[in-house]
């Protein structure tokens, strides 16, 4: 044990947040209700919170909490079966099986927790929507608040997704496993949505104080690593891959000395990690050889961020090559944010006029009316057309919307430098 900390319980939230998912898969694993493992995750951090103080943050506080959850998930089990046995012991039967310690294994199941609650999270029983929040919950360690903005949707009906999600589960009795065949397919798209969703959280995160949170990267890129071991022949996997791989690959350029935003202009690709960038090729090779010559969004994405990884400069990008990714991917996954995405590369293809014009086009968006982003873009634009007053506006109006502290002290930095 080390000595007590001055502020003990800032030391246990944030342990906590980044030890969450693998707490809450692993009594998953033993109690095989993520409802329950939830509660019993939250139990160990109600008991983190009574002890530490006292005698200091454990040398491993993550393995403390998991440990401490696992107990309660056992005895919990335990419980269980000895209420079982005595129902069995007068002559009642039980209408299930009761849970037990041991999993059962299959020869093409996977040995993880996490991944294991991702695709029991995105059980068919639940919508599409309530499988991304309820991953993005238990995997991501994200609050209701991060979760509907990453998923631009209301906090009451997030969390009322939640809730639903949970009790559906519990309710269908859904097993806690990585299903093969069919049901596997099924769930697949989902289960690289929620795994791309979490790395974004962690590549820019939607509020606090910090620009990046790497450890929901590198959870999300093992995760895409393990998918496209177990599944080959799927081109979207390993175009899932590449982009993370790729996109993981400028993490260090992409803060400075004090954490501050750096934006891609003005990033050192010397920085760039180029075994990653190597690793993201070569996934993308495998999606375009899977892909029988249409690639899916993923792959699209990721041949996208290929071409910022060819460029030695920010000046030599194919901004031609990029804009006509983006028309690609808009035809084949249409979006607000993919259409502002492709003004963008239109702006740097064809001038930064043609490029407004894309972005105005987007104002009456109901899904971007609170995105940072879109006055943000449209700020860059007026200033590169020589509209510094209206810029600084935008610019204002993107710091008053955005809820990352980091991103809201750069862009009232771009308001100031319109002034």
């Amino acid at each position: 044990m080390s000595h007590p900390p001055e502020h003990p319980r800032q030391a246990i939230e944030t342990v906590f947040r980044m030890e969450s998912p693998r707490i809450i898969a692993g009594a998953a694993r033993i109690v095989r209700d993520v409802g329950i493992a939830e509660e019993l995750a939250q139990d160990a951090l109600v008991a983190a919170l009574e002890q530490w103080p006292r005698t200091g943050v454990p040398d491993n506080p993550g393995a403390w909490l998991t440990a401490a959850a696992k107990h309660r998930a056992v005895d919990l089990v335990r419980r269980r079966e000895r209420y079982a046995r005595k129902l069995a012991e007068v002559g009642r039967d039980l209408e299930s099986a009761p849970p037990h310690l041991d999993a059962t294994t299959d020869p093409d199941d996977i040995d993880d927790d996490l991944l294991r609650l991702v695709f029991t999270a995105c059980h068919p029983v639940l919508s599409a929507e309530a499988r991304v929040a309820l991953t993005l919950r238990l995997l991501g360690g994200l609050t209701t608040a991060e979760i509907a903005r990453a998923v631009l949707a209301p906090e009451p009906t997030v969390a009322q997704r939640i809730v639903r999600a949970k009790r559906t589960l519990a309710a269908r009795g859904v097993p806690f496993e990585v299903p093969y065949g069919p049901d596997r397919e099924r769930r697949l798209g989902s289960v690289l949505d929620v795994i791309y969703l979490v790395f974004n959280e962690g590549y820019a995160a939607t509020a606090g104080d910090d620009w990046l949170r790497p450890a929901l990267c590198e959870d999300a890129l093992r995760l895409a690593r393990v998918l496209a071991g177990l599944m080959p022949e799927e081109s979207e996997v390993h175009g899932l891959a590449a982009l993370l791989e790729l996109q993981a690959s400028r993490a260090a350029a992409r803060t400075g000395p004090s954490g501050e935003p750096v934006l891609l202009a003005d990033q050192s690709r010397a920085r760039w990690n180029r075994m990653l960038i190597r690793r993201g090729f070569a996934a993308l090779a495998r999606a375009q050889g899977a892909s029988g010559g249409a690639l899916g969004p993923y792959a699209l994405q990721a041949a996208i961020a290929a071409c910022h990884a060819h460029a030695h400069t920010y000046e030599e990008t194919d901004w031609q090559q990029i804009a006509a990714l983006y028309g690609l991917l808009a035809a084949r996954a249409p979006s607000p944010v993919v259409e502002l995405n492709r003004a963008v590369a239109v702006s740097m293809a064809e001038g930064p006029a043609a490029g407004l014009a894309l972005v105005d086009a987007l104002a009456g968006e109901p899904a971007l009316r609170d995105y940072h982003l879109l006055p943000s873009v449209r700020g860059d634009l007026l200033v590169r057309l020589g509209r510094a007053g209206e810029a600084r506006g935008e610019f204002e109006r993107a710091a008053g919307l955005a809820r990352n502290e980091r991103e809201r002290e750069l862009l009232r930095g771009r308001a100031r430098g319109c002034g």
